[in-house]
């Protein structure tokens, strides 16, 4: 068109609208794009609504959130098309706070709402597991028209489930059952198996069949990491037969993750390494650290060991393989292996993931790193966290030392203990007023260590509430001294 020997013509906004939807459907035209948006920018197209939307959509495809703030922030007249390309955009990159604030910025200036927009707040609210924003979004569902919707409801079942409410999942999995597809289905089925809760996922599963729906390799796959959160490797490996057999589906690399770990769970890691070996995939890592974890919940020194240098020839720069096996080797009192481990670490520049822990107080979200005090309750928090911990020792417990991959004094490592970011978030819940009888809910970007899941079994005695926390593999339970885990996680 830009080169027609006889007429000149120029594209126009739905022109460049059209090549961005097209460039973001290909994944070699990422430059090709930026001439685009290039070509945009001259012809004074970027800022214009129906152009800046495809512009925002594109960059979201390419996992590029600032550029699309970027040219989302240069629009002069925002439409509700132009919100809902920002928050989908943001929520898809993990940009889970910055998605909902531009959806509330979008309430404050009286933008029209799409079904679009309010999934994607609903999924940066299930990231999050921030239980009152899926409340407020919710509401504002029901009064925009949008709580029936298959898009939204669906949304919505994900959104509860993740945020560890799954009687309200459910409540609106069965408002809406009707009009419901299998997508639905798994979300419901998914929120169950985060909670360990087998004998929910099998009731809803079988109820899924006698509606004549087909179930999929996400309906097997909630299937199996329920089993694998009990460790019923036995019962795993009838349903990945039966998935093949009556289903004709084949199972993938993660329902193979999910077997080995139920039997990393039950304690038959020589059975769960054989499975790794002579499965039709070659092992990626997210299996060899399945196989790693398990090695360490039982202890096993020497085959963790094993599982860390498995996932080190994967990737060297990996932070868990060589904190897991650090962990494990300290338990075991092996310090040498340990200081080795640790020169390994430094030698190759590798640092370990920051633990990250947030609370949802009164729709706003908390985030604390250990040994945090750049809040500004930080005194209130410490205070608390130091009473509450002292009554927990009144009560019996016994510190995790394993947890401390250094030699040093009682003293040093009850502080570094004490301090961690999930503690911190738990003691902030209580001095900022959390309603008695309210569950106290902390997310962790990491696995809850052994330490704090112990003492938050004596802390919820103390202060007679129930504690639930999400963690990078399941949800904790905690409730009058024991957890939904069965302390195996």
């Amino acid at each position: 068109m830009l080169r027609h020997p006889t007429f000149s013509f120029l594209p126009n906004q739905r022109t460049l609208a059209s090549l961005f939807k097209t460039c973001a459907s290909l994944s070699y035209t990422f430059f090709f794009g930026r001439s685009l948006h290039s070509m945009s920018l001259k012809l004074s197209f970027n800022d214009k609504p129906f152009c800046g939307s495809a512009l925002v959509n594109f960059y979201s495809k390419f996992r590029s959130p600032d550029n699309a703030k970027k040219v989302f922030d240069e629009m002069q007249d925002k439409e509700e098309v132009c919100y809902s390309a920002m928050i989908v955009c943001l929520a898809q990159n993990f940009r889970c706070v910055d998605s909902l604030s531009v959806f509330a910025d979008m309430r404050r200036r009286d933008v029209v709402s799409t079904v679009h927009s309010v999934s994607g707040a609903l999924r940066s609210a299930a990231e999050l597991a921030a239980m009152e924003q899926c409340r407020i979004i919710h509401g504002h569902a029901v009064v925009a028209g949008f709580d029936r919707n298959v898009v939204v409801g669906t949304a919505l079942i994900d959104a509860y489930g993740k945020a560890g409410h799954v009687f309200d999942a459910r409540r609106v999995f069965d408002d809406n059952v009707s009009v419901l597809n299998v997508v639905a289905w798994n979300a419901m089925l998914s929120g169950y198996a985060q909670q360990g809760d087998k004998n929910s996922v099998l009731e809803l599963f079988h109820l899924l069949e006698t509606r004549g729906f087909s179930p999929d390799e996400y309906s097997f796959l909630a299937v199996l990491t329920a089993f694998s959160n009990a460790g019923l490797g036995f019962e795993s490996e009838k349903w990945i037969e039966r998935m093949r057999v009556r289903y004709g589906l084949e199972p993938g690399l993660e329902h193979f993750t999910c077997l080995i770990g139920a039997f990393g769970r039950a304690g038959r890691l020589e059975d769960a390494e054989r499975i790794a070996m002579e499965m039709p995939f070659e092992p990626d890592a997210a299996m060899w650290r399945a196989l790693l974890s398990s090695s360490a919940i039982h202890g096993e020194a020497d085959m963790a060991l094993r599982m860390s240098q498995r996932l080190l020839e994967l990737n060297p720069y990996d932070d868990s393989a060589y904190v897991i096996a650090a962990n494990v080797l300290s338990a075991s009192g092996r310090w040498d292996e340990v200081a080795e481990m640790r020169k390994m670490m430094k030698d190759r520049q590798v640092r370990k993931e920051g633990g990250r822990s947030w609370i949802e107080v009164k729709g706003k979200v908390h985030v604390f790193l250990a040994g945090d005090r750049n809040h500004k309750r930080a005194e209130e928090i410490y205070t608390k966290l130091e009473e509450l911990m002292e009554e927990c020792e009144k009560l019996g417990y016994v510190p995790v030392w394993s947890e401390m991959l250094h030699k040093v004094g009682e003293r040093e490592k009850k502080g570094a203990l004490w301090y961690h970011s999930e503690k911190l978030a738990l003691a902030f819940g209580l001095v900022s007023g959390t309603p008695q009888g309210k569950a106290l809910r902390i997310v962790k970007n990491l696995r809850i260590c052994r330490d704090c899941h112990e003492s938050f079994k004596y802390i919820g005695r103390v202060v007679e509430r129930e504690i639930i926390v999400r963690d990078v593999n399941r949800y904790h339970r905690i409730l009058n001294g024991s957890c939904s885990c069965g302390d195996i996680w």
